[in-house]
This record gives structure tokens, C-alpha cells and sequence, in this order.
């Protein structure tokens, strides 16, 4: 569980911070941003998908 919500944290982390990169409005940080906000929107999947196969083991 821990390492779910840790994923889940840094993703939140890189979301919020590849969307201040992209408002930030140069082209370079537009592109950074983008990469980074799909970067932690993967980080939190993994993190709920660890979540899913925990909870499917705890339930055999």
C-alpha cells in the first residue's frame, strides 16, 4: 500500500508541476510540461493499479 500511495503522490507531484510548465508559456516548457503531466498521470495509474491487484489478494 505504501508504495501505491507513493506513486500516486509523485504523480499528483508531476501533473501539477508539468502544468505550470506548460502556462509558463515559452515552447521549450509548453513540450517539458506536456511530458511531465503524462509522466505523473502514469505514476498515479500505476499507483491505483497496485492498489486493484492488493486488494484482488487480500480478497483470495
Amino acid at each position: 500500500m505504501v508504495g501505491s500511495t507513493s506513486d500516486k503522490i509523485k504523480g499528483t507531484a508531476n501533473e501539477l508541476a508539468g502544468k505550470a510548465k506548460q502556462a509558463a508559456g515559452s515552447p521549450k516548457l509548453r513540450v517539458e510540461g506536456a511530458v511531465q503531466e503524462a509522466k505523473g498521470k502514469t505514476q498515479k495509474a500505476v499507483g491505483k493499479a497496485k492498489d486493484a491487484v492488493k486488494g484482488a489478494v487480500d480478497r483470495l
